[in-house]
């Protein structure tokens, strides 16, 4: 059995960095068949012939593609992500503190997304196809059509220009208090609660659902159990592994899906940074940050994975 599981888990991981591989082939493809000149980009229209041919130069532009990706993957490897083009300030220190202000967003819509999605869905299932259930159902339909920007916008409408609770825009900066930094951070974590809330509440009712179907669970009824008895010690632990797989994706999203929150509410995490980069075409920049969101997603994703087999044993035996 252990050894069983060992292999299940090493499986993940190895498939894990094997689709992260392919993603950072993906990545630097994508970036090199963009039209225009980088070096051109860089120096502006007024640059001379011989000061393009020594910009191409320096960045290595006349290396044949396979050669500059080696060398791109292997200064990652070694936790150097490059120089970006157009500030000549390191990668990685420049996205620290950017990494750290996107994640402690993420954290704190988190906090407040996944027990309220949860909490809802139970409500949802115990009081389902009444009230409670259509209005919560209803709810998050409405949350789920309307795309993040739209959202953020009415936020800033309402709480920080109507009633003026909040400010509009979300300046944080290291030593600053964390009371002002939680007020600071309100609006665009609140928006990306409601972003994620719904898909999570409506995946978790769905999951319940269809554990309510099962023959353990009429059993239990015909016990005399009540529905919340029921819901609770039968159906929700059996519903957990497909739920930890959408909290994991809801919790990916939160972390890479960030780009439009934090230009809405120019947060200077990672999504701002990318922004500012891709419109200077700052090409290390762009390959830097989307090879960490792609390793931040796969990660989440290979935790629910390995979360789902360690919660639920009949996915250790598929047969």
């Amino acid at each position: 059995m252990g050894t069983s599981l060992a292999n299940l888990v090493a499986q993940r991981i190895a498939f894990g960095i094997l689709l992260l591989f392919a993603v950072s082939v993906l990545i630097f493809a994508g970036t090199q068949i963009l039209p225009g000149d980088v070096a051109a980009s860089i120096l502006g229209q007024s640059a001379t012939p011989q000061a393009l041919a020594n910009l191409r130069e320096e960045l290595g532009l006349n290396d044949p593609a396979i050669v500059r990706y080696f060398h791109w993957l292997g200064g990652v490897l070694t936790g150097d992500l490059g120089t970006a083009l157009s500030s000549r300030q390191d990668i990685a220190s420049s996205l620290g503190p950017r990494l750290w202000n996107t994640l402690f967003l993420a954290f704190w819509a988190a906090v407040v997304a996944v027990p309220l999605a949860i909490i809802l869905g139970l409500l949802a299932v115990r009081y389902r196809n009444g009230p409670v259930d259509k209005t919560i159902s209803g709810l998050a339909l409405a949350s789920t059509s309307l795309p993040e920007f739209f959202i953020g916008y009415l936020l800033v409408f309402l709480f920080a220009v109507k009633l003026q609770w909040f400010p509009s825009l979300s300046t944080v900066y290291d030593g600053m208090p964390f009371l002002e930094r939680m007020k600071a951070i309100a609006l665009p974590a609140s928006a990306l609660t409601l972003v994620v809330l719904a898909h999570m509440m409506r995946m978790t009712r769905a999951a319940i659902l269809n554990v309510m179907q099962s023959a353990y669970i009429e059993t239990a009824e015909l016990k005399g159990l009540k529905p919340l008895q029921i819901i609770r010690r039968h159906a929700f632990p059996n519903a957990v592994a497909p739920i930890i797989n959408v909290v994991m994706l809801n919790l990916a999203f939160l972390i890479v899906g960030v780009v439009v929150v934090e230009v809405i509410f120019v947060y200077p995490g990672m999504g701002q940074y990318l922004v500012d980069h891709v419109s200077k075409r700052d090409v290390p920049v762009v390959q830097a940050v989307g090879l960490i969101f792609a390793a931040v997603y796969i990660g989440l994703n290979m935790i629910a994975d390995i979360a789902a087999i360690l919660v639920n044993p009949r996915l250790r035996h598929p047969k």
